[in-house]
Protein backbone atom coordinates (compact mmCIF):
# COMPACT_ATOMS: atom_id res chain seq x y z
CA UNK A 1 0.00 0.00 0.00
CA UNK A 2 1.62 2.92 -0.77
CA UNK A 3 1.21 6.50 1.43
CA UNK A 4 2.18 10.06 0.49
CA UNK A 5 4.36 12.08 2.96
CA UNK A 6 3.89 15.53 2.88
CA UNK A 7 5.73 18.78 4.50
CA UNK A 8 3.95 21.98 4.99
CA UNK A 9 6.14 24.33 6.88
CA UNK A 10 7.25 28.22 7.48
CA UNK A 11 10.50 29.42 7.83
CA UNK A 12 12.68 32.27 7.87
CA UNK A 13 14.54 33.14 4.80
CA UNK A 14 17.39 32.58 6.28
CA UNK A 15 16.35 28.80 7.13
CA UNK A 16 15.19 29.10 10.15
CA UNK A 17 11.46 27.23 12.13
CA UNK A 18 12.16 28.37 15.45
CA UNK A 19 14.08 30.44 17.81
CA UNK A 20 16.45 28.78 19.38
CA UNK A 21 14.52 28.26 22.65
CA UNK A 22 11.96 27.07 20.30
CA UNK A 23 9.91 30.01 20.33
CA UNK A 24 7.58 30.79 17.30
CA UNK A 25 5.68 33.55 17.97
CA UNK A 26 7.62 35.41 15.04
CA UNK A 27 5.33 33.57 12.93
CA UNK A 28 2.13 35.14 14.67
CA UNK A 29 2.42 38.60 13.56
CA UNK A 30 -0.90 40.83 13.46
CA UNK A 31 -0.07 41.62 9.18
CA UNK A 32 0.67 37.56 9.01
CA UNK A 33 -2.65 36.40 10.63
CA UNK A 34 -5.18 38.67 8.43
CA UNK A 35 -2.98 38.75 5.30
CA UNK A 36 -4.95 36.61 2.03
CA UNK A 37 -2.45 33.76 0.61
CA UNK A 38 -1.28 32.82 -2.62
CA UNK A 39 -0.69 28.97 -2.85
CA UNK A 40 -1.55 26.64 -0.62
CA UNK A 41 -3.14 27.22 2.29
CA UNK A 42 -3.11 25.14 5.62
CA UNK A 43 -7.04 24.70 5.72
CA UNK A 44 -6.95 22.94 2.13
CA UNK A 45 -3.64 21.12 3.00
CA UNK A 46 -4.66 19.65 6.01
CA UNK A 47 -8.15 18.82 4.85
CA UNK A 48 -6.06 16.20 2.69
CA UNK A 49 -3.94 14.44 5.63
CA UNK A 50 -5.36 11.30 7.77
CA UNK A 51 -2.81 11.96 10.42
CA UNK A 52 -0.08 14.03 11.21
CA UNK A 53 3.42 12.90 12.80
CA UNK A 54 5.58 15.02 14.87
CA UNK A 55 8.70 14.76 17.09
CA UNK A 56 8.35 15.01 20.54
CA UNK A 57 9.80 18.49 21.13
CA UNK A 58 7.46 19.49 17.97
CA UNK A 59 4.34 17.89 20.59
CA UNK A 60 5.92 19.65 23.67
CA UNK A 61 5.58 22.84 22.01
CA UNK A 62 1.85 22.46 20.72
CA UNK A 63 1.14 21.40 23.97
CA UNK A 64 1.87 24.88 25.22
CA UNK A 65 -0.62 26.24 23.23
CA UNK A 66 -3.65 28.33 24.54
CA UNK A 67 -5.99 25.31 22.06
CA UNK A 68 -5.48 22.11 20.58
CA UNK A 69 -4.90 22.82 16.73
CA UNK A 70 -5.32 19.72 15.52
CA UNK A 71 -9.12 18.61 16.54
CA UNK A 72 -10.47 15.82 14.82
CA UNK A 73 -7.15 14.63 13.30
CA UNK A 74 -4.84 11.62 14.60
CA UNK A 75 -1.51 12.57 15.79
CA UNK A 76 1.75 10.41 16.21
CA UNK A 77 4.55 11.52 18.36
CA UNK A 78 7.74 10.37 17.60
CA UNK A 79 10.11 9.77 20.81
CA UNK A 80 11.89 6.90 22.95
CA UNK A 81 11.57 8.95 25.97
CA UNK A 82 7.88 8.78 28.12
CA UNK A 83 5.76 11.58 27.08
CA UNK A 84 2.44 12.33 29.19
CA UNK A 85 -0.24 13.07 27.25
CA UNK A 86 -2.85 15.30 28.86
CA UNK A 87 -6.32 13.54 29.58
CA UNK A 88 -8.50 15.42 27.33
CA UNK A 89 -5.89 14.66 24.70
CA UNK A 90 -5.91 11.06 25.77
CA UNK A 91 -7.08 8.81 22.48
CA UNK A 92 -6.08 11.79 19.67
CA UNK A 93 -2.36 11.44 20.67
CA UNK A 94 -0.36 8.48 19.99
CA UNK A 95 3.60 8.02 21.19
CA UNK A 96 5.54 5.47 19.16
CA UNK A 97 8.78 4.28 19.43
CA UNK A 98 9.38 3.06 15.58
CA UNK A 99 11.56 3.91 13.15
CA UNK A 100 10.14 5.82 10.27
CA UNK A 101 10.05 3.22 7.65
CA UNK A 102 8.16 0.73 9.94
CA UNK A 103 5.80 4.01 11.50
CA UNK A 104 5.10 4.49 7.54
CA UNK A 105 4.50 0.94 7.08
CA UNK A 106 1.94 0.47 10.59
CA UNK A 107 0.45 3.34 9.38
CA UNK A 108 -0.27 2.36 5.79
CA UNK A 109 -1.64 -1.16 6.89
CA UNK A 110 -3.98 0.69 9.33
CA UNK A 111 -5.51 2.25 5.63
CA UNK A 112 -3.67 5.87 6.36
CA UNK A 113 -3.21 7.54 2.43
CA UNK A 114 -1.20 11.35 3.16
CA UNK A 115 0.74 11.65 6.25
CA UNK A 116 1.62 15.37 7.69
CA UNK A 117 5.17 15.17 8.85
CA UNK A 118 6.12 18.14 11.26
CA UNK A 119 9.02 19.17 13.28
CA UNK A 120 12.45 19.73 12.16
CA UNK A 121 14.36 16.32 13.32
CA UNK A 122 11.04 14.24 12.35
CA UNK A 123 11.24 15.84 8.33
CA UNK A 124 15.15 15.12 8.02
CA UNK A 125 14.66 11.70 9.26
CA UNK A 126 11.66 11.12 6.67
CA UNK A 127 14.15 12.70 4.27
CA UNK A 128 16.85 10.91 5.04
CA UNK A 129 14.77 7.75 5.08
CA UNK A 130 13.91 8.14 1.21
CA UNK A 131 10.02 9.01 2.94
CA UNK A 132 9.27 12.48 1.70
CA UNK A 133 7.10 12.95 -1.66
CA UNK A 134 6.68 16.63 -1.46
CA UNK A 135 7.64 19.70 0.59
CA UNK A 136 5.62 22.88 0.96
CA UNK A 137 7.48 25.29 2.03
CA UNK A 138 6.56 28.94 3.10
CA UNK A 139 9.32 31.53 3.40
CA UNK A 140 8.41 34.22 5.77
CA UNK A 141 10.02 37.75 5.11
CA UNK A 142 12.00 37.85 8.27
CA UNK A 143 15.49 36.93 8.84
CA UNK A 144 15.81 34.95 12.56
CA UNK A 145 20.25 35.34 12.46
CA UNK A 146 20.35 32.16 14.94
CA UNK A 147 17.65 29.41 15.48
CA UNK A 148 16.57 25.52 14.96
CA UNK A 149 16.96 25.12 10.90
CA UNK A 150 14.56 23.38 8.74
CA UNK A 151 17.34 20.82 7.01
CA UNK A 152 20.84 21.22 9.46
CA UNK A 153 20.84 17.45 10.12
CA UNK A 154 20.25 16.00 6.55
CA UNK A 155 23.20 14.00 5.65
CA UNK A 156 22.93 13.18 2.03
CA UNK A 157 21.80 15.05 -1.07
CA UNK A 158 18.31 15.39 -1.95
CA UNK A 159 17.03 16.20 -5.78
CA UNK A 160 14.01 17.98 -5.95
CA UNK A 161 11.24 19.35 -8.36
CA UNK A 162 10.08 22.58 -8.37
CA UNK A 163 5.83 22.62 -8.94
CA UNK A 164 5.44 25.99 -7.63
CA UNK A 165 6.08 29.44 -6.53
CA UNK A 166 3.24 31.30 -5.38
CA UNK A 167 3.91 35.31 -3.70
CA UNK A 168 1.66 36.94 -1.37
CA UNK A 169 1.38 40.29 -0.64
CA UNK A 170 2.32 40.43 3.05
CA UNK A 171 5.63 39.05 1.47
CA UNK A 172 5.42 35.40 1.72
CA UNK A 173 6.70 33.16 -0.87
CA UNK A 174 5.53 29.58 -0.54
CA UNK A 175 7.08 26.54 -2.72
CA UNK A 176 6.35 23.26 -3.53
CA UNK A 177 8.77 20.81 -4.68
CA UNK A 178 8.59 16.91 -5.36
CA UNK A 179 11.63 14.69 -3.89
CA UNK A 180 12.98 12.68 -6.81
CA UNK A 181 16.23 10.76 -6.85
CA UNK A 182 18.42 8.00 -5.77
CA UNK A 183 17.33 8.34 -2.04
CA UNK A 184 13.57 8.90 -2.53
CA UNK A 185 11.67 5.52 -2.32
CA UNK A 186 8.38 6.06 -3.69
CA UNK A 187 8.95 7.20 -7.81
Amino acid sequence: MEIKCSVFIAASVDGFIARPDGDIEWLHRPEYETAALNGVTYEHFIATVDALVMGRKTLEKVLSFPEWPYEGLPVIALSHQALEIPAHLQGKVEVLAADVGTLVKQLAERGMKHLYIDGGQTIQSFLEAGLIDELIITRIPLLLGQGITLFSMVGSEHELRHIDTCVSQNGFVQSRYRVTGPNQSIP
